[in-house]
């Protein structure tokens, strides 16, 4: 509003109207180097509005991606279980024929795309409890630390082996201080182990994008605060099963996908 206003004062300069009486000074009768320093300083009040407008018209261009928030809500067809679906019960990690897959199934789903890193990434938990880890699937994104609390009445250590990262926090009691953390620097898969109980298993989905969601027992689903544009939904069934949706999403509107 300022530059605008200043813009308007020196128009006026330039194109007076009849002198107020007693003050008969206009463009004509301003001295010389006034009316130099008066063009210099209109000038680059010129200049300063135009680049504002060139950064309206840039913002205009930018893609859809910048421009709005959307909704994905559907649901992933699951594995047939055996087990009768609750909405707070416990499952684990199983192993069939070397795939890794939580049972009774779940799912995470998740937005592939070129989106910024978040800025802040608060740590995740995943705790020792009942010699079994809660939760059993966990998804975050790049750069997260999560942190192992030990809260049985015995000794845990855990390790993994996957190629996504590797690690072994070594034998630790229960409520050890500082709490034994890894920070998850690279997407992937990571499958979790205690080196005292062998039954004991986790899963860590390490993703490349701040947008994913775990699934219920029916395979529901709901992604919020979406980018608007053309992406691509993924949702990892098991270790080697994943389902592939592309969408295109507007701002303020839900869209309705299921999968497959």
């Amino acid at each position: 509003m300022e530059k605008v206003t200043g813009l308007l004062r020196f128009v006026r300069c330039l194109f007076p109207r009849q002198p107020v009486k007693g003050n008969n000074r206009n463009w004509l009768t301003t001295p010389f180097p006034a009316r130099t320093d008066l063009l210099l300083r209109g000038f680059a009040l010129i200049m300063k509005c135009l680049l504002s407008y060139r950064s309206c018209f840039v913002l205009a261009s930018l893609p859809m991606v910048c421009l709005g928030q959307a909704t994905i809500e559907g649901t992933v067809q699951l594995p047939k279980t055996r087990f009768t679906p609750v909405e707070n019960e416990r499952y684990e990690i199983v192993s069939k024929a070397g795939v890794l897959a939580t049972d009774p199934p779940r799912a995470v789903v998740y937005l592939i795309g070129n989106f910024p890193k978040s800025a802040h990434l608060p740590s995740k938990i995943v705790t020792q409890k009942d010699l079994a880890f809660r939760p059993t699937l966990l998804a975050i994104e790049v750069g997260t630390k999560v942190e192992f609390p030990n809260e049985d009445d015995t000794y845990h250590n855990i390790f993994s082996y996957s190629p996504a990262k590797r690690f072994d926090l070594g034998r630790y009691p229960p409520g050890e201080s500082p709490t034994p953390a890894v920070v998850f620097d690279k997407a992937g898969l990571v499958t979790l182990r205690c080196d005292i109980h062998e039954h004991m298993r986790g899963l860590i989905l390490v993703l490349e994008t701040p947008y994913f969601a775990i699934t219920d027992a029916q395979g529901h689903f709901r992604l919020s605060n979406l980018p608007a544009g053309r992406h691509l939904l993924r949702a990892w069934v098991d270790s080697k099963t994943t389902l592939d949706h592309p969408v295109e999403l507007r701002p303020g509107e839900t869209s309705h996908v299921n999968l497959p």
